[in-house]
């Protein structure tokens, strides 16, 4: 019986909805996830059902009968797992007391005005609630397996360790909550871990109570596990606990039968792009869009965990290096971060519509030039050219060229913003100068607004935009593991990330040249803030330098290392982490022996044999050094396909659903070892 728990937010969001069509293929009709009951998102994406499992029904129906409201149904994702939903607010009347039954038991006080903690107390006491009556209501003595994501779920392990149900449980931190805090505090996090007074730093934020929750469920767990290296580093100092296993985070990835079927969809994707800039820069549209590289950067808006200063920064130096060597090369850059805004810019929305209006101009005339065209040869004449287009044409172009006409510069953010001269990435932009002027050749837009396909102004789902960009930039400073250029990589879409993101630390490790695969990976750790700037300046201008058919060998490379984050392949080190949880809780039942292992054999992608040396590693390396290296056909995409598949592993063959967990090789503690778990005679 395996439960994972959690308060869905975020990447955590991305990493049950991707992770649970494998864990459902694993556990069959065993495997339930527990969450909060909110009921916009039930009406769209849950199917309540009555439970299937007798003894889930017997405890819900207590629960129920005792004043909760517990609702049981599946969710409509991949893998339709079952889920059951508690409402919280419903039995907010039980706060006091159970807020009393924290302080005696774990010495923890949640204040009043804190609302998120409010709730996860009352999650906490409500998951164990559920648990323990499960376990009351089987016949037989169960093995329940509990995995809890975040200090949001931590109390509910707590308490299970506390009242000593039969529970073996998991805690995973995918961020730790004083980290993320200590770095907005722009503090030189990394190189003073083992300095932080951690009380007193989470009491001058007036968090200590939170922080006590995610360090209590961290200590309790029987196994505690991180999704980076780097994170791995962070909460040993942090939470005063080492992770017995690193659980990356993976994503459901699609293969096309067509193998360049992704590039075509970058082409239709890029097009879209293209059309949206056309109105967006009307009447100052002076750079040719077929040599124009779009660049983004998305995520929650924090301005300098995610990277946005330094990525502005590097911006300003990339736009004077490329008018110092007049390069023809113009990059408009995106920033996808919502923010509070009253609504669209009207300069933005005017600008969609003269560029429609041109359109529909152009189609008018198209049509009665065709026309006439088609008369003329009906009668066997030649058309004359000088009486195709009459005044009446002449005048409607004429009036349409008019209407592009403009005396501002195209706007920098296409929403109006509630705090326009308090915005970090408008405050920078009029400090570096980048207004999108015409002797710029970069050109920036912020988006402060998730994108959607229903939007009047730029109307893309953010999969069809990261498609159809050519470079995700993501130097954050703090990034515990990095689904944005994942995606990207899925994608077959090149991106920038740092060695202090879960993800840049992952790919150095498993490619041995990361940059020749499209993973350019940005030294934050041991440089200062100007050395990295300069660094990611470096990329950004050797990645303008490429051409075209050089970016094409690379997203071909890029989207090869999608095996790498498909979670047949990662999903093994979240059963190695259940199993070792098992063989903790139930020792007589369950065993879990770790064995010595070279991890990275068949699992490290070398470099390509296509790619010119370089004198390091760590240096740009693309496809393109020379315009006679063009015609070089050392390159060739199915000899390298066929090297890079060899350097992967098979996927996870799942245990049968019959037997608890027959014996077969995982990936054991922090990817040092392997293990086998096996039930016991």
């Amino acid at each position: 019986f395996c439960v994972e728990r959690q308060y869905i937010i975020g990447g955590i969001y991305t990493v049950i909805q991707t992770k649970a069509r494998l864990t459902a293929e694993e556990w069959g009709e065993n495997y339930f996830l527990v969450g909060p009951y909110v009921e916009s998102n039930v009406r769209t994406q849950v199917e309540l059902i009555e439970p299937t499992n007798p003894a889930l029904k017997r405890a819900i129906d207590k629960m129920n009968s005792s004043g909760c409201k517990v609702y049981f149904g599946r969710w409509l994702i991949e893998g339709s797992p079952y889920v059951v939903l508690i409402d919280v607010a419903f039995t907010a009347w039980n706060l006091d007391k159970w807020k009393k039954e924290l302080w005696d038991n774990f010495s923890i006080g949640v204040p009043w005005f804190d609302r998120e903690a409010n709730d996860a107390v009352l999650f906490g006491f409500l998951t164990a609630w559920l648990l323990g009556e499960y376990a009351a209501q089987c016949e037989e003595p169960p093995h329940i397996l509990a995995h809890f994501h975040e200090w949001l779920a931590g109390l509910g392990l707590a308490l299970c360790r506390q009242r000593q149900l039969p529970v073996a449980t998991i805690f995973t931190t995918h961020a730790t909550l004083l980290g993320r805090y200590l770095c907005a505090g722009s503090v030189d996090f990394y190189n003073n871990l083992a300095d932080f007074n951690v009380d007193k730093e989470a009491g001058d934020r007036q968090i200590y109570h939170r922080y006590c929750l995610e360090r209590t469920a961290a200590r309790c767990a029987h196994v505690f596990t991180t999704v980076s290296q780097i994170t791995a580093v962070e909460a040993e100092h942090l939470l005063k606990r080492k992770p017995d296993i690193i659980t990356p985070n993976g994503l459901n990835v699609k293969k096309f039968s067509a193998m360049h079927e992704f590039q075509n969809l970058h082409a239709q994707s890029k097009n879209r792009i293209q059309e949206f800039i056309r109105g967006h820069f009307y009447g100052h549209l002076d750079f040719n869009l077929d040599k124009c590289l779009f660049l983004f950067i998305a995520g929650r808006y924090e301005f300098s965990n995610k990277g946005a200063d330094i990525f502005l920064e590097a911006l300003a130096r990339l736009n004077y290096l490329l008018r110092v060597n007049h390069s023809d090369v113009t990059v408009v850059a995106f920033f996808i971060m919502p923010a509070r805004t009253n609504n669209f810019n009207v300069e933005t929305l005017k600008g969609q519509a003269v560029r429609k209006q041109l359109w529909d101009t152009a189609q008018t005339v198209k049509e009665r030039f065709g026309k006439k065209l088609y008369e003329s040869l009906l009668v066997g004449q030649l058309p004359d050219v000088s009486k195709m287009l009459d005044k009446d044409d002449f005048t409607m172009m004429k009036r349409a060229i008019f209407a592009t006409q403009r005396q501002c510069q195209p706007p920098i953010c296409t929403h109006n913003m509630l705090e326009d001269s308090n915005d970090p990435i408008l405050t920078c932009i009029r400090r570096i100068g980048l207004f999108n002027s015409s002797a710029d050749r970069v050109k920036v837009i912020f988006h402060p607004e998730f994108l959607s396909s229903t939007s009047p102004l730029l109307p893309m789902d953010y999969e069809e935009f990261v498609r159809g960009c050519h470079l995700g930039v993501f130097p954050s400073y703090y990034e515990p593991w990095g689904y944005t250029p994942a995606e990207c990589t899925v994608m077959g879409i090149p991106s920038i990330s740092t060695n202090l993101s879960g993800f840049g630390c992952f790919m150095e490790e498993h490619i041995a040249d990361p940059s020749a695969y499209g993973i350019y990976i940005l030294d934050r750790r041991y440089r200062g803030v100007d050395e990295s700037c300069n660094q990611l300046t470096s990329y950004l201008f050797q990645f303008c330098q490429q051409s075209r058919r050089a970016r094409i060998i690379q997203r071909n490379r890029t989207e090869r290392l999608s095996d790498l984050l498909d979670w047949r392949y990662l999903g093994r080190y979240y059963i190695s982490a259940r199993h070792m949880a098992l063989a903790k809780a139930f020792p007589d039942t369950y065993f879990y022996q770790p064995h010595d292992s070279e991890t990275a054999q068949g699992f490290r992608y070398p470099r390509p044999a296509s790619v010119p040396p370089s004198p390091s590693l760590s240096r740009h390396s693309s496809p393109r050094q020379s315009e006679a290296e063009e015609d070089d056909d050392r390159y060739d995409e199915d000899a390298e396909a066929e090297k890079d598949r060899l350097n992967i592993r098979q996927p996870l063959t799942l245990p049968s659903k019959k037997g608890p967990a027959l014996p077969y090789t995982l990936p054991g503690a922090n990817g040092e070892k392997n293990g086998a778990a096996s039930v016991k005679n």
